[in-house]
């Protein structure tokens, strides 16, 4: 079985979701699994959160569910309980993201700044999530992030869409992106999940697009 963390790689754009009821959690996860994606982070700002995580990975095992916006140590309890197979946070709490590790929850915490990432690489962990990245200053400021990190992954997440998806992904130090535009909280709270199949669909074709134009340039 692959790495939690491999997985996210091999999605290349996960949903970022935020979800309002638990009993969206099933139509939810077959509409992703249906569209080709292969994980999904759920955040804990609704308290449906940690719910939708226990429906969502027992109705499609073969889907990676995992916990975003991890802010506390009830969270990440609660989270961990639920059976989610990562953790994400947006900023660096050594405290939490630690205490992950010793529970065996794959953990990227957030960071911003060269001072974040030295305290999350002295912490022992490597992949992190940039956030948020378009406002932060997007791929360039990335770029100048990474040049005296170079044993560093980033996650991008914040402002991310299909029109500037790309941008991130080139760069071979980015592991992922974190991406709130496939199922969004209106569109699951219309219960439109053919639309969110749609997007899926179309978030796989494009992740797919883009491996075959790096293969072809010998990435």
């Amino acid at each position: 079985m692959n790495h939690p963390l491999e997985i996210l790689r091999q999605t290349g754009i996960v949903p970022v979701i935020r979800i309002e009821s638990a009993s969206d959690a099933v139509p939810l996860a077959k509409a992703l699994a249906d569209g080709g994606i292969l994980a999904a982070e759920i955040t804990f700002r609704t308290d449906a959160a940690a719910d939708t995580i226990r429906q969502m990975r027992r109705a499609v095992p073969e889907l990676l569910v995992g916990a975003g916006t991890v802010l506390t140590p009830e969270a990440l309890g609660e989270a961990i309980n639920a059976g989610a197979g990562f953790g994400v946070s947006p900023g660096f709490r050594p405290e939490i993201a630690c205490e992950s590790v010793r529970r065996g929850m794959p953990f990227v915490p957030g960071i911003m700044t060269p001072t974040e990432i030295e305290a999350a690489t002295a912490a022992g962990f490597e992949s992190l999530k940039f956030f948020p990245a378009e406002a932060a200053g997007g791929v360039k400021m990335l770029k100048a992030l990474h040049a005296p990190y170079g044993n560093v992954s980033f996650m991008p997440t914040g402002g991310i869409t299909l029109s500037n998806a790309a941008d991130y992904l080139s760069l071979n130090y980015v592991s992922c992106c974190g991406g709130s535009f496939i199922a969004t909280a209106d569109d699951i709270a219309r219960g439109d999940f053919a639309l969110i199949r749609r997007r899926a669909r179309e978030v796989s074709d494009f992740i797919e697009k883009c491996r075959r134009g790096r293969s072809e340039h010998g990435e």
